[in-house]
């Protein structure tokens, strides 16, 4: 066995040990709020489908058409031959969705977040991060090269300071807008206003919050009422909208910038056909079925309500992420292995996801959830 080999096994007998060694199910069904996993049935919480969206009768027709028409591949980059119409116009409805000029499509939120931070900040520049923001995130500013300062999580107090010491002509905020593994909400006001004050432009990784938070469901932009030109937001297709791939929604200029220097734009191929047509087509249902929505506020206030009325430690405040904070890895293990036996799908959630200490459940609740399934929830972590 190689000197290599040895090195991999002796790692992840450490994370074995420590309580970290991560594992891949195989789900036999799609991701809804029911799943099977090796026959057996599970009341599903671990999934980002919040709206219920995936498998939408005209979600999937739109896909079903793009496939038909356009076939199974873009076949290209999009400087090559990848560029059909369809993301031309998918762009053009994703930036009026967004309020904002223009949108680019990415295959994934992470790449998105990776190229555009690393294109847009560069070793000359200075990137003021939020200590909980997105591993994509952190990757993406690591790439750029830029001084990196990380400021207490939703502290605009802090950020302000930081924003003082700045001598770089180039400075960018970015944070998450609801933040993965609390579903707390970034302070956007405040940090649109220090943008002002310090010339600084903003990146809002709005991943949870698209299709969710806002009158209607456009993010946190809306739910704040800001709408500038130093403010660009990322929002995702494969959670709320139901489909998959990811747009940066900014100023034309800055997205005729990317177009030409990101090098996870140029240098990839474009997603499938059926992304741009099944984003389309989710941002029609968003306006036809504002229930789900609705639904899944009035769920979210009920869990939170709950789990706080019980004395558990969780979110200040409410949102379709609910963390139930535990502190410590085997009593995080052990309540989710409880909760799997009992037929409730949940993971446990660890360093370096979160800081040790903080180790959690993470409840996502969608649209197909009912009261009685975050009943049946609480019944089991309170009868432990």
């Amino acid at each position: 066995m190689s000197s290599f080999v040895l090195f991999i096994k002796d790692e992840l007998q450490k994370l074995e040990s420590e309580g970290l060694l991560r594992s891949i199910d195989g789900i036999e069904t799609g991701c809804f709020s029911h799943i099977s996993i090796n026959g057996c049935n599970f009341l599903n919480f671990c999934s980002n489908n919040y709206l219920a969206l995936n498998g939408h009768p005209l979600i999937a027709k739109a896909m079903k058409n793009a496939i038909d028409r356009w076939g199974t591949s873009s076949g290209a980059s999009r400087l090559i031959v990848g560029n059909i119409n369809l993301f031309e116009e998918a762009e053009e409805r994703l930036a009026r969705f967004k309020n904002t000029e223009s949108a680019l499509i990415f295959p994934s939120g992470y790449q998105a977040n990776v190229t555009v931070i690393s294109t847009l900040a560069s070793e000359e520049d200075d990137i003021f991060s939020d200590q909980l923001n997105h591993a994509s995130i952190i990757d993406g500013c690591r790439l750029s090269k830029a001084k990196l300062s990380v400021y207490r999580h939703r502290d605009a107090n802090h950020l302000e300071t930081l924003l003082k010491k700045s001598k770089s002509k180039k400075k960018v905020i970015v944070t998450d807008g609801v933040f993965s593994m609390d579903g707390d909400i970034a302070p956007l006001k405040e940090i649109s206003e220090l943008a002002d004050k310090y010339d600084a432009v903003v990146i809002v990784d709005d991943a949870h919050a698209t299709g969710v938070v806002g009158e209607n469901g456009r993010g946190t932009l809306e739910l704040f009422g800001l709408n500038k030109e130093n403010i660009m937001v990322l929002g995702t297709g494969g959670k709320a909208l139901g489909v998959g791939g990811a747009f940066f929604c900014c100023p034309a200029v800055v997205k005729q910038y990317l177009i030409n220097k990101s090098r996870g734009f140029i240098y990839t191929t474009a997603p499938v056909p059926a992304i741009p047509a099944g984003l389309m087509a989710s941002l029609e249902v968003l306006k036809l079925e504002p229930y789900r929505r609705q639904k899944l506020i009035e769920l979210s206030n009920y869990f939170h309500k709950k789990l706080k009325s019980e004395g558990f430690l969780t979110s200040k405040s409410p949102s379709h992420i609910i963390p139930l904070i535990m502190g410590d890895n085997e009593r995080v293990l052990s309540l989710a292995k409880l909760l799997q036996k009992k037929g409730v799908y949940v993971k446990p959630i660890r360093r370096p996801t979160v800081p040790k200490g903080t180790e959690r459940l993470r409840f996502s609740l969608t649209s197909e959830h009912t009261k009685e399934d975050i009943d049946r929830v609480i019944d089991i972590i309170t009868s432990k």
